[in-house]
């Protein structure tokens, strides 16, 4: 049996944003009592809320959101439990719980926090020793449950995407995979021509009785 759990936050109208991006706006466009139909219009930033960042967010890479195959956005999932670190080093039990070619998420405990400015701009961050070594060992992309994985100038961004690595940003719910052994990932962006994407961000958790 496989339980889905979904790690995505809900797009809601003046959600909040990274001091500076530009506000998202969500309302209702067309009402079925006079106009026959009910629609809604978005205008949103591609770094809000649950998104997937691309290297061409701070590379010189020309590779667009929808560009990207799709079986990199989809993969086995390592749950990491960091929380209380502020700088989120290596450690020795990483060699064997990160394997090659998987999604790792970063449980910082952090989505609590969600609006703040000490959410944005306090947030843990990964060291160059962690980050090269998520690369050497192909990782498809990382995950966190807070607004980053650095803060600025965003060097691990940079050494991340230059090895091959997305990132997805303002997860929430990671709580929920804590006792699960065997995950699947799926990081689904909007097939979008653009730098990076808003994201539908989800874990298949295998339970007991499987064959």
């Amino acid at each position: 049996m496989t339980r889905y759990v979904d790690l995505t936050r809900v797009i809601e109208d003046n959600q909040p944003v990274y001091p500076g991006d530009d506000q998202t706006r969500l309302h209702r466009s067309r009402v079925l009592s006079k106009d026959g139909y009910n629609n809604h219009r978005l205008e949103i930033s591609m770094h809000s809320g649950t998104h997937i960042d691309g290297p061409l967010h701070l590379t010189q890479s020309n590779l667009y959101v929808d560009q990207i195959e799709i079986d990199r956005l989809i993969g086995k999932g390592i749950l990491l439990d960091v929380r209380g670190e502020t700088e989120i080093t290596i450690k020795p039990q990483y060699e064997e719980a990160i394997s090659e070619d998987s999604i790792v998420l970063f449980w910082t405990g952090r989505d609590s926090l969600f609006g703040s400015e000490d959410y944005f701009l306090k947030n843990p961050y990964l060291t160059s020793d962690l980050a090269e070594f998520l690369v050497e060992r192909k990782t498809r992309m990382v995950g966190f449950d807070s607004s980053s994985p650095d803060r600025y100038p965003y060097d691990i961004h940079r050494i991340l995407f230059h090895g091959g690595c997305f990132i997805a940003e303002n997860l929430t719910g990671l709580e929920n995979l804590s006792n699960s052994k065997e995950l699947e990932i799926f990081a689904i962006p909007l097939k979008i021509h653009a730098d990076s994407s808003i994201a539908r961000v989800f874990a298949a958790v295998k339970q007991g009785g499987d064959p």
